[in-house]
């Protein structure tokens, strides 16, 4: 090569270096510069308050979860709203209590949408603020207005509650359809192979976990047995959908690649995401690349893959120049459960892990382990690190971040906690009303009050005390973490001034329909 036309060429690489580090470089100047940060909830599901390092987990392995957790607010009080997946998430969402939506109860995948399209949320109210609004994961809302054709576009769904794209799943993984939704579009179907939804009964000639067993690489314990899926059986029934239906092992990438994606073509401008992991929720089917890392089976795995995708999203909004103007959420949608449907050596492999930690009871349990969770924030550079002992909770993220982005947004039941969120205060709620399975409990200051309820004191099919009794219970926190002296009939004046508050948010009239609806 001639010297003249290699110094052209020298010059050339030269000056486009230069322009594309000048680009790179303009735009993490303007992402610095912007007043309205990006915000990312991350909601685990069914992770337990003790199932991370930074809350004093021995047997897992979480290295970026606890990163997150040392950079940020570690809060040792943070709560979810309800011990099941879809009242939190209408919680989360809505800021309004669940128990005030008779509908916020577990969902099949052929329900209606539970939220009103007129109803305020967090993505809606980020619109209006000039965010662009994205979710991608799980979703278990409902969708449609009853009768939904999964083969045509299905509406209601998050597009019409706020977000300008949504990739998801229409319920749990472990219910049909096993289909990815994109703005309300079936993910790969074949219009010559239609989808068809049945929760009573089954298509006929269709394999089901109870009859073909020898079908199944994931056998069932209880309640799953229906439609076989990848070799898993299902709740409900399904047929058709062969080309759309997702690959369980695959889910976990799936999910975030798309959320990835998201952040790519959006970080020009302030965003929202709310990143919906489906881990440690059955059936756990961790990717080949995570088998056998923790040592604890299937779910300890899909923990250990849940960590590592949080890492590898947070080096995205790194590598992008976005992790300085972005508040990180991170929680989950109700307490631990070990056993939930399916043979996985979860309990036979889970050795000396504590799922709850130090808490009694679990998923589905008004006992502190069904709602007390994980809770963290952080904001590199913004958020002094530190653990608080605030009372906060997820119910309170739609006046915080309303808050945050200078919106006059409010909701029936969200508290405005931004300072505590952000670290500067530890003033958190005075009092909260907590729910599972349409049952409620208070927790106001160190104590909490359980209320009598008929039923099982047990689910033993998932070996989880519920918080059943005849009687009133009252626990104080502060001296009895683990809720093994009841203290109502010692302390009277106590337990007086906690049913009082108790009633004052609940009404008694309603607190007397959820007692005749469990009878």
């Amino acid at each position: 090569m001639k010297p003249i036309i290699k110094n052209v060429l020298l010059t050339l690489l030269i000056a486009f270096t230069a322009c594309k580090t000048e680009k790179k470089e303009k735009e993490a100047s303007q992402v610095k510069s912007r007043t309205k940060p990006n915000i990312v909830i991350i909601y685990a599901d069914d992770l337990g308050y003790g199932e991370l390092g930074a809350y004093g987990a021995t047997e897992l392995k979480t290295p970026n979860l606890d990163k997150l957790a040392n950079g940020g607010i570690r809060f040792t009080n943070g709560y979810a709203s309800s011990a099941t997946c879809t009242p939190s998430r209408y919680a989360l969402l809505t800021g309004v209590y669940p128990w005030r939506n008779k509908s916020a109860k577990i969902l099949p995948g052929t329900a209606p949408l539970i939220i009103d399209t007129a109803q305020i949320t967090i993505p809606k109210m980020l619109k209006q603020q000039g965010y662009t609004t994205g979710i991608v994961g799980k979703w278990h809302l409902g969708l449609g207005t009853g009768d939904v054709n999964w083969n045509q576009r299905v509406s209601p769904g998050p597009n019409e509650i706020g977000f300008d794209h949504s990739y998801i799943m229409a319920a749990t993984q472990d219910r049909v359809p096993t289909v990815y939704i994109e703005n309300g579009d079936v993910v790969n179907l074949d219009p010559n192979d239609p989808i068809q939804i049945d929760y009573q009964k089954n298509f006929p000639g269709e394999p089901t976990g109870k009859n073909n067993p020898e079908m199944l690489k994931m056998k069932w314990h209880h309640g799953h047995h229906n439609s076989i899926v990848n070799g898993i059986p299902r709740i409900g029934f399904m047929k058709g959908g062969e080309a759309a239906k997702w690959v369980d092992e695959d889910m976990a990438d799936d999910f975030l690649k798309e959320a990835q994606r998201y952040v790519k073509n959006n970080k020009n401008s302030p965003f929202f995401l709310y990143y919906a992991l489906q881990q440690p929720h059955v059936p756990r089917t961790p990717h080949s690349r995570f088998v056998g890392s923790s040592g604890m089976g299937p779910r300890g795995d899909v923990i250990v893959e849940a960590d590592w995708c949080i890492g590898e999203f947070i080096r995205t909004l790194e590598s992008e120049g976005l992790l300085e103007n972005t508040l990180i959420i991170f929680s989950s949608d109700n307490g631990p459960v070990v056993n939930d449907g399916y043979y996985d050596d979860s309990v036979e492999k889970l050795g000396d892990h504590k799922p709850a930690g130090a808490l009694r009871g679990g998923k589905y349990s008004l006992f502190e382990a069904g709602t007390r969770v994980p809770f963290i924030t952080y904001w590199k550079g913004k958020i002094t690190p530190g653990t608080s002992e605030a009372l906060v909770s997820q119910i309170d993220f739609l006046a915080s971040l309303s808050a945050l982005v200078k919106s006059n947004t409010k909701s029936q039941d969200s508290k405005n906690l931004l300072d505590v969120f952000l670290g500067k205060s530890n003033n958190g709620r005075e009092e909260l009303i907590l729910e599972a399975s349409t049952r409620t409990a208070l927790r106001k200051g160190d104590w909490a009050m359980i209320p009598p309820y008929e039923g099982p004191a047990k689910n033993n099919y998932v070996n989880i005390e519920l918080g059943n009794s005849s009687e009133y219970q009252l626990y104080n926190l502060k001296e009895d973490l683990g809720q093994q002296n009841n203290l109502a009939k010692s302390n009277s004046d106590k337990l007086a001034e906690m049913i009082k508050t108790f009633e004052n948010i609940r009404g008694t009239e309603l607190r007397k329909t959820e007692l005749l609806e469990l009878k």
